[in-house]
């Protein structure tokens, strides 16, 4: 009988001893299972935010090179105005003809190829007067009743570099 009692106390030992074991195994696999979750979690969280980093450096190297850009076409934009003058007091019928016609390309020339990559001349004769792309440096007053200010004249040309203004246009308001 005794070794029926230490028997059946050993079974109910070993069958508490094996519970003890399964139930710390399903802690631990909790466990494990959540960290693991928590694991997935960060690597979502930080794939997202090296993709965020990834556009935002990518929109500023946009934006650096447009600047670039900009600047390089703002230092052009002399040149133009030089080639503007000279086209407008050359004299066809003058002795340097060929010179006078060949200098008259160069300037179109220039001013389309600028033009197809994204500058614009800012309108201005006629127009009425905007201070976000126009300078004005004179005004005359009308005799008309009109009461808004209008461009009379165009004394340098402004220009625009897709969409943004990098010279505005230097004119006399009339009104």
């Amino acid at each position: 009988m005794n070794q029926e009692i230490l028997e059946g106390e050993l079974v109910e030992e070993t069958e508490a001893t094996g519970a003890g074991l399964i139930e710390g195994d399903l802690d631990e696999l909790s466990l494990l299972s959540r960290e693991r979750d928590d694991f997935k979690e960060m690597a979502r969280r930080l794939q997202a935010d090296f993709e965020n980093y990834r556009k935002r450096v990518s929109r500023q190297e946009d934006e650096a090179t447009s600047r670039a850009i900009s600047e390089f076409v703002s230092k052009l934009l002399p040149s133009l105005d030089a080639l503007d003058i000279a086209k407008e007091h050359l004299n066809p019928k003058s002795i340097n003809s060929q010179e006078s016609l060949a200098l008259i390309k160069i300037g179109d020339l220039l001013h389309e190829t600028l033009e197809k990559s994204g500058l614009e001349s800012i309108k201005g004769l006629g127009e009425l007067f905007d201070p976000n792309i126009h300078d004005a440096i004179s005004r005359t007053e009308n005799n008309e009743d009109e009461s808004l200010p209008t461009v009379d004249k165009v004394l340098r040309t402004g220009y625009s570099w897709n969409g943004n203004v990098i010279r505005p246009a230097m004119v006399s308001v009339k009104g």
